[in-house]
């Protein structure tokens, strides 16, 4: 008896401390902006369209001339002696060696030079097309990666939403047998009954203890998966929504008619199909010339030191200069048939990737409309369980407290009305969570209110 009370006395002290720590409700609304504000994986796939978004701008695009500049400088210092090996003066002298020391020559340099080309075979333009849905085709895979991220986070968040409702049910299971304990003990001091009515008591009690720890540690570490959804701090307290809605069948209908128009993996297959097609144009191109300008403007200084025979001089020039180039590889031993043949080939199987995808999707519609509509009809099917469950231990409860029952046959009512409980628990978040598979499916999972 006694160990019984400091069980039940222990429990009381770890779930108060739970309690006292939990003090904001974070809605359903709020975890998603949580999601999408913290999320690793969203940040990452945040980061991957940005960089799409730098490849199609104009700096990327080919169209731009190229401009570089180039400048040197160079010095020369010489220290010459000329000899003049049979020549004579005028008075019939040897001429003299003439020596030159520190004869210094300097050049100096500089130029821009401008390259842009004209045209080359339509290829850098069909090439800016392709840059540009790719940009579009990483916007759907961020999509794409928002969705499942929120589809995850919404698993978690029903499971821990899913914890709490049992938790409130096994406390208040709980409290139905410690009820028990006092009644048999009165009634055995009475002379009313055994004391293997107490001892059933007792071992109600430590079976609906351990159960209600077992779920709030649960509970506490799926709430820690849910912090790692929402990427902060694991040990942050909060309560969430268990209020559940569901999408009105006519609503929900317009919805999945509209799936092939909306759905994230079909319209990634058409990007990827105009990518393809717009692969066969720039592979083209090489059949076509190449047509480009180049420009130079350019500015040397010559400095030559004086020489035995001439004057040290100081040369200066400016130049400009323009000119065109035509190239047109008329036969590159067949590399660009090769190519373009590829590209066709390749278009052909992204069709068919399409077709396949489309098929997959229609399926997958199908089978998860089927899958939430069974899920529903079991959750309006527990929800009655509950009723008639409920009312079945009311009815034992009374008959239990006038004597005409015994103490298993309350228990096993009491237990027929926890599982009921949890049971619907269960079968309400199914049916919520099959609901979001089908939004996602139809391309509407960011568009609905949840």
């Amino acid at each position: 008896m006694r160990l019984t009370k400091m069980f039940v006395l222990l429990l009381c002290v770890v779930y108060g401390t739970g309690l006292s720590a939990q003090e904001q409700v974070l809605s359903k609304d709020e975890a998603i902006k949580m999601a999408l504000l913290n999320n690793f994986d969203i940040k990452v796939a945040r980061n991957q369209v940005d960089i799409a978004k730098n490849n199609k701008g104009i700096m990327n695009s080919g169209y731009l001339p190229s401009l570089s500049a180039s400048a040197g400088a160079n010095y020369n210092r010489d220290d010459s002696n000329i000899e003049f090996p049979g020549q004579l003066l005028e008075d019939g002298s040897p001429r003299p060696d003439q020596e030159l020391v520190k004869a210094e020559a300097q050049r100096y340099n500089s130029a821009l030079n401008l390259n842009y080309t004209l045209f080359d075979g339509m290829g850098r333009y069909y090439t800016y097309k392709q840059l540009k849905e790719q940009y579009q085709l990483t916007e759907l895979q961020a999509r794409e990666t928002i969705e499942n991220t929120l589809l995850q986070l919404f698993s978690v968040y029903f499971e821990v939403a899913r914890l709490t409702e049992n938790k409130n049910v096994l406390e208040q299971a709980l409290e139905i047998s410690l009820q028990r304990i006092t009644r048999a003990e009165y009634s055995f001091e009475y002379g009313q009954n055994t004391k293997l009515d107490i001892l059933n008591a007792q071992v109600d009690v430590t079976n609906d203890s351990i159960n209600l720890l077992n779920t709030l540690q649960q509970l506490e570490n799926t709430k820690r998966d849910l912090n790692v959804v929402l990427s902060r701090d694991l040990n942050s307290a909060f309560e969430v929504d268990t209020l559940v809605q569901f999408i009105p069948k006519l609503q929900l209908e317009e919805l999945i008619s509209q799936a092939e128009l909306n759905n994230v993996a079909i319209l990634q297959s058409e990007r990827s199909l105009t990518i393809n097609e717009y692969d066969i144009k720039v592979n083209k191109s090489g059949y076509l010339p190449n047509v480009g300008l180049t420009g130079t403007y350019g500015w040397n200084l010559n400095q030559s030191a004086p020489s035995a025979f001439f004057p040290g001089t100081n040369n200066e020039t400016w130049n400009f200069g323009l000119g065109a180039s035509l190239t047109w590889n008329i036969f590159d031993g067949g590399g660009t048939s090769v190519r373009v043949k590829n590209a066709k080939i390749a278009y052909e199987n992204q069709e068919l990737v399409q077709e396949q995808i489309k098929l997959q999707v229609e399926r997958d519609v199908q089978n998860a409309l089927a899958i939430f509509e069974n899920r529903l009809n079991i959750y309006q099917i527990q929800e009655q369980n509950v009723i008639t469950n409920q009312n079945n231990f009311e009815r034992s409860k009374e008959q239990f407290q006038l004597g005409r029952i015994t103490s298993i046959e309350f228990r096993q009512a009491q237990i027929n009305l926890l599982n009921a409980q949890t049971n619907k628990n269960l079968a309400k978040y199914d049916a919520k969570l099959a609901e979001l598979q089908l939004l996602q499916l139809t391309g509407q999972l960011l568009n609905i209110q949840i």
